[in-house]
């Protein structure tokens, strides 16, 4: 049965196939429906608005772009601002919507298709984008200021100057690229739901920073060659205001920093390992919580209520939701139908609830509603949301997001047991909704074959099990049309030879003798009571204790259910309990996560000692990423204070933007000692000659960020904005400290790699 706002309704529900445009889809089912309505008789209305995941897809896209668009304004103002003329400001720009357009035509090509998750990608790209450009132009721009400051024989053609100021950032600025690609490798091994929903951001990022580089191998010093070598801004000595300033403010940190590098490199391990103390009390959970704007809550009563029950209290509770202000409208669907892939008792509901929230908090609307939905009898609620709550069905069987699996042999044990391991999970705090699977002692009525009379017949166990069933199931023998319309023809016995026990042990049946006999002489025909399923799981029997988390993380939730579980129930010999749920694919894909990680740190390390061609400079690059690790860890712990999957893919993101720095400022260092320049003196002016292009890129891919993480919550923003935070956090505390702590590192021991 089904009802929309508490009164009668057919609930229809509508699926698209895999690969397929939902929005263009919903478009068209839309119009479909439209020309449905007009030949339908009065009085009978089609109502669209139930639930459409096509309008949490606009408006996730919509304000996925929006991040976009904000964080492409934020780029082009700083640039302009170190840079302060229009023509470099041009060029290093244009890699932007470039490499967004060689993109697109790549997923065109591979027919990967645009949504949220793509364009979180490009979005969180979208400051790195123009990161290889900007180096590319700030050093062809101090070169041609260079040359033209020179006089007679020194001065040089200016495509030489081009071609040499490229060249000599390009094996850094390349490397560079590689190493981001690398540092995401663990993202396209994620499995499950994590791996589907993360792989397309990770083949946008991946994709739009290798066009970028594309762009600023070709694209930007072919542009420099024409609209900077004759611009009267190259004739102005020195560098812009802001530049100037940050210089003069940096040489003074430098010059303390070279004459007390132990004192520097010694407070960088101390933050780091304060840093590492902080990690054990940060949250963890599976995935950010999804806002769609739409709630799935799951009603299930005792098995055995008839439907009218069902539906009085279903009619109840969506008179209760509708009490809210916050909610638009309530839908709800009362069993399943037998053959339904998810068939499921007349004891079960489901509700869709559609809510705006009107300046209120989600939480504070969730736990309202938990809470006068309590009122209702002898029912157990489920809250969640469409998405979370099919990720929850995937990933535990359950509607839940924690699922506590008691094993054993005897069904009534199991029970009990399940009623103490619920007890001790309602003491957890952060535990919503703990419920125990719905199993109750029903009616059955049993058919107990005799064998020795069934022998005495003739008739095999088979033949009489099929006859039963044909008999009072039946089967069907063929179809009737009438019309259009065709049914099948059921054949079974009438009903004086079904509907009660006494009519079904007096059913007669055929014997090979051709004797027809009741079924009462072949068989044992009683009422008894028995369970009203049995769940089982991996060949044993199995009761499901279920609940949710509420402003709480789910890992510690957890891991106190897992501690008064052991420390209070002590289990007979043969049972046992299992959890599982959303912790269990965060574990796996945090494990994933680290391992590969590590890995790719391998060949990142490889890549900077083929560079270099020493050790060293490669362990002080890799001095970045505890740097980074830093920033990272306190923007989670001053934020919500959880590390997700998200998080962790933020992690990934930000050590690969931070070795970029290290490359730049180390292999510049070693460019100007090939030159003759003398060690310390190396190091002040490597250091401050890279001071523009380090800061401009992380400004610009930190700033790019922030309209993401800003919206933290917003529809199209959840994962997006956990990432968001992490790289911006630690871009701020890796940029800072490798000005200081990667001159002080090579100053104190990069001596003799020169």
């Amino acid at each position: 049965d089904g009802s929309k706002n508490a009164r009668p309704a057919i609930i229809l529900t509508v699926q698209k196939q895999p690969q397929t445009n939902t929005i263009e889809l919903t478009r068209k089912i839309e119009s479909t429906l439209s020309e449905i309505q007009k030949t339908l008789p009065p009085g009978i209305e089609i109502n669209s608005n139930i639930f459409k995941q096509s309008d949490f897809i606009k408006v996730s896209i919509e304000n996925v772009l929006r991040a976009l668009r904000d964080g492409a304004i934020l780029v082009v103002i700083v640039i302009f601002l170190f840079l302060w003329n229009f023509r470099t400001t041009f060029i290093s720009v244009l890699a932007i919507p470039l490499s967004i357009i060689i993109t697109i035509i790549i997923f065109k090509f591979f027919d990967i298709m645009i949504n949220t998750m793509s364009l979180g990608g490009i979005a969180i790209a979208i400051g790195a984008l123009v990161d290889d450009a900007i180096i590319d132009v700030e050093n062809v721009f101090r070169r041609l200021k260079e040359n033209n400051s020179s006089s007679g024989s020194q001065k040089k053609n200016a495509l030489q100057v081009i071609y040499e100021a490229s060249k000599e950032i390009r094996a850094p600025m390349v490397n560079a690229t590689i190493i981001i690609v690398i540092v995401f490798l663990p993202l396209f091994f994620l499995s499950g739901v994590e791996g589907r929903l993360l792989r397309p951001m990770g083949y946008a990022y991946v994709t739009s920073i290798f066009a970028s580089l594309l762009v600023a191998l070709t694209v930007t010093p072919v542009l420099s060659y024409y609209l900077l070598p004759k611009a009267n801004f190259m004739k102005k000595e020195g560098d812009t205001w802001l530049v100037e300033k940050l210089k003069t403010l940096y040489k003074r940190t430098l010059n303390f920093t070279l004459k007390h590098p132990k004192t520097i490199l010694i407070s960088s391990l101390a933050a780091f390992l304060v840093t590492i103390a902080v990690v054990p009390f940060l949250g963890r959970s599976f995935l950010p919580e999804f806002n769609e704007g739409s709630l799935t809550l799951s009603l299930v009563t005792l098995p055995g209520t008839s439907l009218e029950e069902s539906n009085k209290i279903g009619n109840l509770a969506e008179e209760i939701i509708l009490t809210h202000p916050e909610v638009k409208s309530t839908a709800r669907r009362t069993g399943r139908a037998e053959l339904d892939e998810h068939a499921q008792g007349v004891n079960a509901a489901e509700l869709d609830v559609r809510f705006e929230l009107n300046g209120k908090s989600k939480e504070e609307f969730i736990t309202a509603l938990r809470k006068s939905l309590s009122a209702l009898p002898g029912t157990n609620v489920t809250i969640g949301q469409p998405i979370g709550h099919r990720i929850d069905h995937m990933l535990s069987g359950t509607r839940a997001n924690i699922a506590v699996k008691i094993f054993g042999r005897d069904l009534q044990q199991l029970r009990t047991y399940s009623q103490m391991v619920k007890a001790e999970m309602q003491k957890v705090q952060g535990a919503v909704d703990v419920a125990v699977d719905q199993e109750v002692e029903v009616p059955q009525t049993k058919i107990k074959f005799n064998r020795i009379a069934m022998a005495r017949y003739g008739i095999t166990v088979g033949d009489l099990a099929e006859a039963i069933d044909i008999g009072f199931n039946g089967e069907a023998a063929t179809e009737i049309r009438e019309g259009q319309n065709t049914f099948d023809l059921i054949v079974r016995f009438d009903e004086n030879n079904r509907g009660n026990i006494h009519k079904i042990q007096n059913a007669l049946f055929d014997t090979p003798s051709g004797a027809k006999v009741t079924l009462i002489q072949l068989a044992e025909v009683v009422n008894e009571k028995g369970p009203n399923r049995i769940s089982r799981e991996n060949v044993q029997r199995k009761i499901v204790v279920q609940a949710n988390v509420s402003e709480r993380d789910l890992r510690s939730v957890v891991d106190e259910m897992r501690s008064n579980i052991e420390e209070n129930i002590k289990f007979s010999q043969g049972y046992y309990v299992e959890f599982g749920g959303q912790f269990e694919s965060e574990q796996e894909a945090t494990k994933i996560i680290t391992m590969l990680s590590l890995v790719s740190l391998c060949i990142i390390f490889l890549i900077l000692f083929f560079q270099f061609g020493k050790i060293k400079p490669a362990l002080f690059i890799l001095i970045n990423l505890p740097l980074a690790l830093i920033g990272g860890v306190w923007s989670v712990f001053l934020s919500d204070g959880i590390i997700s999957v998200a998080s962790l893919v933020g992690f990934i993101t930000l050590f690969g933007i931070a070795t970029r720095n290290g490359i730049l400022m180390i292999s510049h260092f070693q460019h100007l000692m090939k030159e003759g320049k003398e060690f310390t003196e190396a190091i002040i002016q490597g250091s401050l000659e890279r001071l523009s292009p380090i800061l401009m890129t992380a400004i610009t891919a930190g700033l790019a960020l922030v309209p993401l993480a800003l919206g933290s919550g917003q529809p199209g923003k959840e994962i997006e904005a956990p990432m968001a935070i992490v790289i911006l956090g630690g871009l701020i505390t890796s940029t800072a400290l490798n000005m200081i702590v990667v001159p002080s590192l090579y100053f104190k021991f990069g001596k003799n790699i020169e």
